[in-house]
């Protein structure tokens, strides 16, 4: 019996089922293996990928988070596009892509990539609009602490974060964002005047805790909030934040929080992101936007 080519096998929706074996193609490709955050990608938004023909697992896979309304979004993000080693520099990757560009149709997309996806990407029509760079250490915060009360955030606390949170990122993520109560394990909000002006989850990623959403009023709250949330953690903290919020990236690396890399913001459809990118500090994750 003869095996199908790779260009015939068919792209399917994935379920929460198909967790192990996202995981497993994390595994494959030298990436941590990340179940929780598969899992939240795979409720939140919609997966895709390949079966192996011989059933070993999945020989690619995507996740797309589609922000707005659900009858017509009008952001979409693109997320952890893997490739099976053994199914590398076969199309695979570029097929997924294709799929996905089909699939979101007029919606416009975005992404953050790696020095290594970045020339498919710009080959399929995405450009370049921005960088984030990821730090990761122990916070011990420089200078005097901010003067801006930040605690847990509450049940009572969600309306007021949805509306500001749609007010900065210029789409509704209702659908993420509530789950972030049982996703992170911490989530906390900064007040002024009985009124909420950012808040901030930390989520277990391996041995680290990862810093986002950061959504503040400004620079001052934002390090209210990482304070916050490094005070409570007994991990090393890692975040992406955006790099034209230079103050911030400077005093996290004061703090404690060694560089490790930069991803390029790409988009398709679009010139630049919607919202209000002075008060979008850092992402959920890269993954979802």
């Amino acid at each position: 019996m003869s095996t199908p080519s790779l260009s015939a096998l068919p792209i399917r929706r994935l379920t929460p089922r198909d967790l192990t074996s996202c995981a497993d193609l994390s595994e494959d490709r030298g990436w941590p293996r990340e179940e929780h955050k598969w899992g939240l990608l795979l409720s939140a938004g919609t997966g895709y990928g390949i079966d192996d023909p011989n059933g070993d697992g999945l020989i690619g896979a995507y996740v797309v988070t589609r922000y707005g309304p659900h009858e017509r979004p009008g952001l979409a993000a693109i997320g952890m596009v893997l490739v099976a080693e053994r199914y590398a520099r076969r199309g695979i990757g570029r097929r997924l892509m294709q799929y996905a560009l089909e699939e979101t149709a007029t919606v416009p997309v975005t992404l953050h990539a790696t020095p290594n996806g970045r020339p498919l990407y710009e080959q399929l029509g995405f450009k370049m609009i921005g960088r984030a760079e990821m730090v990761r250490g122990h916070l011990t915060p420089s200078g005097p602490p901010p003067g801006i009360a930040t605690r847990p955030a509450t049940a009572e606390d969600l309306t007021a974060i949805l509306r500001f949170d749609t007010e900065v990122f210029g789409h509704d993520r209702t659908h993420v964002i509530t789950r972030l109560p049982a996703f992170t394990d911490q989530l906390r909000v900064a007040e002024a005047d009985g009124e909420i002006i950012g808040y901030a989850g930390a989520w277990p990623n391996m041995e680290t805790h990862v810093v986002g959403p950061l959504i503040a009023r400004d620079t001052e709250t934002a390090k209210a909030l990482i304070t916050s949330l490094g005070a409570h953690s007994d991990r090393p903290l890692r975040t992406d934040i955006d790099v034209r919020h230079e103050e911030l990236l400077t005093w996290v690396k004061e703090s404690g929080l060694e560089p490790v890399a930069f991803n390029a913001v790409m988009a398709h459809g679009i010139p630049e992101l919607p919202g209000d990118w002075t008060r979008r500090f850092a992402p959920l994750t890269v993954a979802a936007g």
